[in-house]
């Protein structure tokens, strides 16, 4: 399910709460209303607000932390091939077959991460593609001849060796990082909320508009954070720049 459609199902709910509020002000007798009643309804919301603030914060937390990370290892991967194909330029011409592979590897990986996922099938962008495992094959062909050779081999392995632990970090962490009952308890607290400011006062049309603004308010952080907690897709996708910017580097 898309972020959007998620942000609108929880909107139904908290929208939904502020409307429900309206109908049991309607329903209740005034002897239910008191300001009794409204102070002890007051406290509880004020508790339940406060403890949604902090999950709130948590889940904000969680898929800031979830996005970055992931950003930061798009941005290693692009700088390793780049440094991975200088060393292989600095070795010689043993060296070509596996700059050419390399070179192969972009296209292959831009299409992998951010292309559409299929509906219904999990993605896994992150797994070695038949390029990369070929070109690993051609990194432990390589014979070094004299002592520069075997420190920029060395270098090699270990900028390969890199490369293979950001794509394999990438691979663990694909998924979401937002866990569903957070979420829909969530929700269902922002519904009480807003119930909650419904309840003691008049069914205005001033008044609903502005419980339907700051329920769409709401709806959008949450709908923000869904976005970041899916980095490779949507309108909060990381940015292909690096990886594209690496590509005419390695064709000089």
């Amino acid at each position: 399910m898309t972020p959007l459609a998620i942000a609108a199902i929880a909107f139904v709910f908290i929208f939904g709460g502020a409307l429900a509020g309206i109908v049991l002000r309607i329903l209740l007798p005034d002897t239910h209303l008191t300001d009794n009643a409204k102070d002890a309804v007051r406290l509880s919301t004020g508790l339940i607000a406060t403890i949604a603030a902090l999950v709130l914060s948590l889940l904000i937390a969680s898929a800031k932390g979830s996005y970055d990370t992931k950003n930061t290892r798009v941005k290693q991967i692009a700088a390793d091939l780049i440094l991975m194909d200088n060393f292989l330029s600095e070795y010689g011409a043993e060296a070509l077959p596996a700059r050419q592979k390399l070179r192969g590897i972009l296209g292959p990986t831009l299409e992998r991460i951010w292309s559409e996922e299929a509906e219904g099938e999990r993605r896994l962008p992150f797994e070695a593609s038949p390029q990369a495992r070929a070109f690993y094959d051609s990194l432990l062909t390589l014979k070094p001849a004299n002592d520069a050779q075997r420190s920029i081999h060395a270098r090699i392995i270990a900028i390969s060796t890199d490369l293979a632990q950001a794509r394999l970090a990438l691979y663990t962490q694909a998924g979401h990082s937002i866990p569903t009952p957070f979420l829909a308890i969530l929700v269902f607290w922002l519904a009480v909320i807003f119930a909650s400011f419904s309840l003691f006062i008049r069914a205005e049309p001033v008044a609903i508009a502005a419980l339907f603004i700051c329920a769409l308010s709401a709806t959008g952080a949450l709908f923000l954070i869904l976005e970041m907690d899916r980095p490779f897709s949507g309108i909060m996708a990381i940015s292909n720049e690096p990886l594209k910017n690496a590509l005419p580097k390695l064709a000089m």
